[in-house]
């Protein structure tokens, strides 16, 4: 097992910033550097004003004040940390292709290749290289590949090390981590590289948590776990549709069936559908490998996890368009959150993207509050979809930093993130500033019904007639 002093992650977004943070706060003997070439993130991450930090999680900003400038480093001297690290985490973004072979459903790796390549460019001696990112199975041995073919006499040992952070909780889930997924070669030198990775975690976490299995079961278990959860939300989301048409109530529903030890009660909330990075990406990639292997019913189960969620956004969507007598143009509909969940900035398939877009093409006009995404962001998922031009997206969407200015003279509130303000607002008062009849969608189940008719609202709660 080799004594680690330094370590280099390379990528600074939602995985290796928060991950590098708490490896830094618990390792202080060793040096952590976080490089991206990315300039403006970097300077975002060395804001001498900690809310100015590009990822928002609850207590990252109190750990990356404790140790930035110690022991924990953001630059964009990315050849220089390569060159000084015996472990080098690749972290990079790992989206779904757009374009060629597996377009839609394979993940793209030229980051992670451009990244082997400028390791092997650089290393002058051995080094551990851990892939961080979400890959799909058989990526190590394409970064392994690349890696020995430099000739520059270094030895490199691969691991692959997923990580299975939730959003919003990113930092507990670091801390007090039910497992630790690390896999490598079963060769001496394989091993002797996982137990130095291993040593790592074991500053904070106890052995039995710190599970070591081969480079592939490491990757597939990281795919299955996300797949695995996904299934749960769209199946619990496919009944919520019944309920609607039946009287039944799906918190009823999912409390009685959480109660069963064999299913349990984790990931069985309705909502308006999955986002975030990793859900779809991972089903994508899970199917796109069983196609590949010629095992069809595998992929076409596994893509009705997709299909049931895409059906459940479009569903929300509908409903607010029928409610409000078959038209939306030129009506003002409110959108509580766009964040793909509470706690977080990230917007990756959020659902409130895919909704307001069915609502833009029917010409609603749109205003949108969120307590963390910033209007940049908003205008920039929209104008990724390509559905019309930057400029008319920006003519019918506002983004607006105070939610009471937002809902004067609205015709309907969809809320669409779980922030737990909402559930703060004067909900009265609310109701004085809109256009009667006053709707709201309540798309993540968040306030009671009864409060709201009694309030007055016409009240639409996802899962209940």
């Amino acid at each position: 097992m080799k004594k680690v002093n330094k370590i280099c992650c390379i990528g600074a977004g939602y995985v290796g910033g928060p991950t590098m943070s708490v490896i830094a706060s618990q390792c202080p003997e060793i040096t952590v550097t976080v490089v991206d070439i990315n300039q403006a993130r970097i300077d975002q991450w060395n804001d001498s004003n900690l809310d100015n930090l590009p990822v928002y999680e609850p207590g990252l900003k109190e750990i990356v004040e404790k140790t930035r400038g110690k022991n924990l480093f953001f630059t964009t001297e990315v050849d220089k940390a390569i060159d000084e690290a015996e472990i080098i985490f690749i972290s990079v973004n790992t989206p779904t292709k757009t374009y060629g072979k597996g377009k839609g459903q394979a993940a793209d790796l030229k980051f992670v290749e451009l990244c082997a390549r400028n390791i092997a460019k650089i290393a002058k001696t051995d080094k551990i290289v851990v892939e961080k990112s979400t890959l799909p199975v058989r990526t190590a041995s394409a970064i392994k590949s690349i890696l020995e073919n430099t000739g520059n006499g270094v030895k490199f040992e691969i691991l692959s090390n997923p990580e299975f952070l939730a959003e919003g909780t990113a930092v507990d889930d670091l801390l007090n981590a039910d497992r630790v997924l690390i896999g490598g070669d079963e060769t001496p030198s394989g091993q002797e590289a996982k137990d130095t990775l291993s040593s790592i975690y074991a500053h904070w976490l106890p052995k039995e948590r710190i599970l070591q299995t081969n480079v592939w079961s490491s990757e597939l278990s990281k795919l299955v776990a996300n797949a695995f959860l996904a299934q749960r939300v769209s199946s619990i989301n496919a009944i919520s549709a019944l309920c609607e048409r039946t009287d039944a109530n799906i918190a009823e529903v999912s409390r009685a069936i959480g109660t069963d030890s064999r299913i349990g009660s984790k990931f069985l909330n309705a909502s308006v559908g999955f986002g975030g990075s990793c859900f779809q990406k991972d089903i994508l990639n899970l199917v796109y490998i069983s196609r590949s292997f010629g095992l069809d019913e595998v992929a076409d189960y596994w893509e009705q996890v997709i299909i049931m969620n895409d059906y459940q956004k479009r569903r929300f969507a509908e409903n607010i368009i029928s409610t409000l007598y078959n038209t939306v143009s030129g009506k003002k509909i409110v959108f509580f959150g766009w964040a793909f969940k509470k706690d977080t900035n990230d917007t990756r398939e959020s659902a409130a993207i895919n909704i307001a877009d069915a609502l833009l093409e029917e010409k609603a006009e749109i205003v949108v509050y969120d307590p963390k995404v910033s209007a940049e962001r908003i205008y920039a998922d929209l104008d990724y979809l390509e559905t019309r031009s930057p400029e008319e997206n920006r003519k019918l969407l506002t983004v607006v930093t105070d939610p009471m200015d937002a809902v004067k003279d609205a015709h309907a509130i969809a809320i669409l993130t779980e922030w737990d303000e909402f559930k703060a607002y004067s909900w009265e008062t609310i109701f004085e500033k809109m256009l009667k009849p006053a709707f709201v969608f309540d798309g993540r189940r968040l306030l009671s019904q009864q409060e709201m008719e009694a309030k007055g609202f016409q009240y639409y709660k996802i899962g209940q007639s």
